[in-house]
């Protein structure tokens, strides 16, 4: 069996190989109370909720486009009637590492889905965390010599679905890696309100290009934190999205190399800001995904950035 050799360090490298996340059988629309963030359940309640076949078709767009730049993409083993879609949440690569999340236990399945990945790689270069230690690959953002990570610090994180890395994960990262800066930044958590929600970092927060950002202030609970990131990529190479932006998931887009980003069609004023850097725009159809609070950073994994 070819072995695949992991190699990440951040966001925009050329993409090599990814996992992106598959809708083939989402099963029915889910409950109000098995909702995971309030996006969702938003949907649920305004009989809005996306279809399968209609997130099938904006998947296989993104897919088109991959194979397209030559990148090497694996796909989750189909379980019947499971949310697939967001293989960010499940694991995440860091240099040469694959650290398997500690997600939500009924989502442990979705793991099993990609075995046949993991069975690819080195043994010792995969690892998980221990079972105190949460965190959510779209909570972790490589940046070179830099980790970002986003948290919720306060005391009443077990209240919140919509929390994915407590502070003991920013603790592991940093001993796992302590070559790395890490930096965390206590995001802003709001069980009902999508405005008010930042669920993973990549949700108010992106690197794109060679030295630019996408960001949104009132994801950050500390405006010092937001302030370091605006100071870190400097103002004039920052994009600050609205909350309107940031509720349709405009920081949330996929870098396959500095000067191509996977888009949604729809993100005009984002769209624009990066062709006038430059950069290249693959549009895609992705709105029917974002109403489940997740859009393209979140539904692909990548394995090798060169």
């Amino acid at each position: 069996m070819e072995k695949i050799k992991l190699h990440v360090t951040d966001e925009t490298s050329r993409l090599r190989a990814v996992v992106l996340g598959t809708a083939q059988s989402n099963g029915p629309v889910p409950a109000l109370e098995d909702a995971y963030d309030p996006k969702s359940r938003q949907h649920i309640l305004a009989g809005t909720y996306p279809k399968n076949e209609d997130m099938v078709k904006e998947m296989d767009a993104v897919a088109a486009v991959f194979h397209k730049y030559g990148v090497e993409v694996f796909r989750p083993r189909q379980i019947e009637d499971c949310n697939q879609i967001f293989t960010r949440d499940i694991g995440f690569v860091i240099e040469d590492t694959f650290v398997k999340a500690n997600i939500l236990p009924d989502r442990e399945e979705e793991l099993d889905a990609i075995q046949y990945v993991l069975d690819k790689i080195e043994p010792s270069k995969v690892i998980r965390p221990p079972e105190e230690v949460h965190i959510e690959g779209g909570d972790v953002m490589l940046h070179g010599d830099h980790i970002f990570v986003g948290t919720y610090r306060g005391a009443d994180y077990a209240d919140y679905i919509i929390a994915r890395t407590n502070v003991e994960g920013v603790e592991w990262l940093t001993q796992q890696f302590p070559h790395k800066k890490v930096v965390s930044f206590n995001l802003r958590k709001d069980n009902l309100d999508p405005y008010q929600n930042a669920l993973h970092l990549d949700c108010c927060f992106q690197p794109v290009g060679e030295n630019k950002c996408i960001i949104h202030r009132n994801g950050f609970l500390e405006p010092s934190e937001y302030e370091y990131l605006v100071d870190f990529f400097g103002k004039e190479n920052c994009f600050e999205i609205s909350a309107e932006e940031m509720y349709h998931m405009n920081s949330n887009v996929f870098s396959i190399a500095p000067d191509v980003v996977v888009s949604e069609q729809n993100f005009t004023r984002l769209n624009q800001w990066l062709r006038s850097h430059g950069i290249t725009v693959e549009e895609v159809p992705y709105a029917e995904i974002a109403k489940q609070e997740g859009l393209l950073r979140c539904s692909t994994l990548p394995l090798i950035r060169d």
